[in-house]
């Protein structure tokens, strides 16, 4: 972890901006990380209680956010995210890891990962995250989840009326061809989430022979030229791709 990012202590005049009152589970078993980790998420007014192994995760109170760690010594991390979701089944989990292989990275999201950080990091991309995470989770910006026909979403500027099947940012229309509507869909379904590769290509593509990944960035492509930011689509490099709430 880079520890560059944390202010000194007493430096500067602005405290960090704090994330309501996040109780966070650090389930971390190298003291060199998990101990300045703890303190540098305490400097942006966030809670960690850490365990060391995945015995210990599972028998701690439920909190309010997990940050896991796949290298445990008592239990590979993707198999105790599972456990975790069935324990808890709402609490979001955040995978902090060093294994960057692209089925790791697919285990851990289909497990019931919310997001992940790739060790090394810096502490305000891990800050950064958790406010993203928590935002969707408590449901202020993002809806998640099917939603009915009926309803609309709202990320951001990103406006999604599925009865009309009409999209607008700021308030301006934003003309979408019928895959691109549907694409947009599936991202705004999962609330900012992760959406796999291979769940939008089912999703959008199911009845067309042949679709492949190619397909699928290209239309990406061409849905964050029409929104106007290509910020508001995240790419996950070989595993998928996430819908961004833009102010």
């Amino acid at each position: 972890m880079d520890l560059s990012a944390l202010p000194a202590p007493g430096a500067g005049s602005t405290a960090p901006r704090k994330v309501g009152r996040v109780q966070l589970l650090l389930v971390e078993d190298d003291d060199a990380i998990a101990v300045p980790l703890v303190q540098g998420l305490a400097r942006f007014g966030m809670t960690a209680h850490r365990v060391a192994t995945g015995a210990q995760a599972l028998a701690a109170a439920a909190p309010d956010m997990v940050l896991l760690d796949l290298g445990l010594p008592d239990i590979d991390g993707v198999d105790l995210c599972w456990a975790l979701r069935r324990a808890h089944h709402d609490v979001p989990i955040i995978m902090v890891t060093a294994r960057r292989t692209e089925a790791d990275l697919v285990r851990g999201l289909e497990g019931g990962a919310d997001d992940y950080v790739a060790k090394p990091f810096r502490i305000r991309e891990l800050v950064a995250r958790i406010r993203a995470v928590d935002r969707r989770t408590r449901g202020s910006g993002a809806t998640t989840g099917p939603v009915p026909a009926e309803a609309a979403q709202e990320f951001g500027r990103l406006r999604i009326d599925h009865a009309a099947r009409q999209v607008s940012v700021a308030g301006v229309p934003v003309a979408l061809a019928p895959r691109e509507y549907d694409l947009l869909v599936s991202l705004a379904a999962r609330g900012g989430a992760v959406v796999l590769r291979p769940a939008l290509l089912d999703s959008v593509w199911a009845s067309v022979p042949g679709a492949s990944g190619k397909t699928l960035d290209f239309h990406v492509a061409s849905l964050r030229r029409k929104l106007g930011d290509p910020a508001w689509i995240e790419t996950r490099r070989g595993v998928g791709y996430r819908l961004v709430a833009l102010d």
